[in-house]
């Protein structure tokens, strides 16, 4: 058998309902494991992807290059990212190696989205009510609230369930539906996911210098009277243009990188250049 785009056409290389099954198991399971600062969830994406993409790559260098692309950067909600994992495993089953670049776009793209829905939903509404009806009757001595969370927990796995093989199923209808437009398909998810990193930076990075410019009466702000009036999160963006630069540096490690942003805000602290955004 060539190992030339056999996983495509092999039927051995086609994932069972056991093989989703596991993965999807071994996610549920594994999703707040391995978490580190620099690229989050990603191992436990790894995890979780290690068979399938094992049984889907017969090459050895496809499977470690499918393998590093998962060990990207990633985090979302763990609920909501049954959905983007199960499209983007079906994609892989249906493309192999050519949709490394539509997956991780993909990825880029909908974990943001899906965390501000499944957060809001599943980790403040829902335990926010119910953690109050149990709370009220768990001091009322009603063992019942304790059953509404082993229920609620019941309840959250069969959703889980139910996201993984939506996302699965939407994945393959979308890969099959498109056929030979499947580069138009990455090329828009590559925007799609450029476009969210880009609003990503004015809201997630922060950077705010408290001097003022003092003559007689008046007082200019460097921040709000200079900075922002030539463009706005002018700063957030420089900083991440200068780490994008490192990150372009063999010797420059991401570990290394986060501990060079610690000192910088420490010394701005502490002299005084950099300050508390309010």
């Amino acid at each position: 058998m060539s190992n030339k785009n056999s996983h495509i056409t092999d039927e051995n290389c086609k994932l069972t309902k056991k093989d989703l099954n596991k993965m999807f198991r071994r996610w549920i399971f594994s999703a707040g494991l391995g978490y580190n600062f620099e690229t989050q969830q990603a191992p436990s994406v790894a995890f979780s992807m290690r068979k399938a993409l094992r049984k889907i790559y017969k090459d050895d260098k496809e499977y470690i290059e499918a393998m590093d692309n998962h060990y990207k950067y990633f985090n979302a909600n763990p609920l909501m990212a049954n959905v983007i994992l199960g499209a983007t495993l079906a994609m892989e089953e249906n493309e192999g190696i050519k949709a490394k670049n539509a997956v991780q776009s993909l990825k880029t793209s909908l974990m943001g989205p899906f965390s501000g829905v499944g957060d809001s939903i599943f980790w403040i509404l829902i335990p926010t009510i119910m953690g109050s009806i149990a709370g009220y009757m768990a001091v009322q001595g009603n063992a019942t609230g304790a059953v509404i969370w082993m229920i609620l927990q019941a309840m959250f796995y069969f959703l889980k369930v139910w996201l993984f093989k939506t996302g699965y199923n939407s994945g393959t209808k979308l890969v099959t539906s498109l056929g030979k437009k499947i580069n138009i398909f990455t090329d828009a998810i590559s925007i799609m996911g450029l476009m969210v990193i880009g609003c990503l930076i004015p809201t997630v990075v922060k950077v705010f210098i408290p001097l003022k410019f003092k003559t007689g009466k008046v007082i200019l702000s460097l921040q709000n009277g200079i900075l922002d009036k030539i463009m706005p999160a002018l700063l957030p963006v420089a900083v991440t243009i200068f780490v994008y630069w490192l990150l372009g540096k063999k010797n420059i490690t991401p570990t290394k990188i986060i501990g060079l942003i610690i000192l910088i805000c420490l010394l701005g602290s502490f002299t005084g250049i950099l300050g508390v955004v309010k």
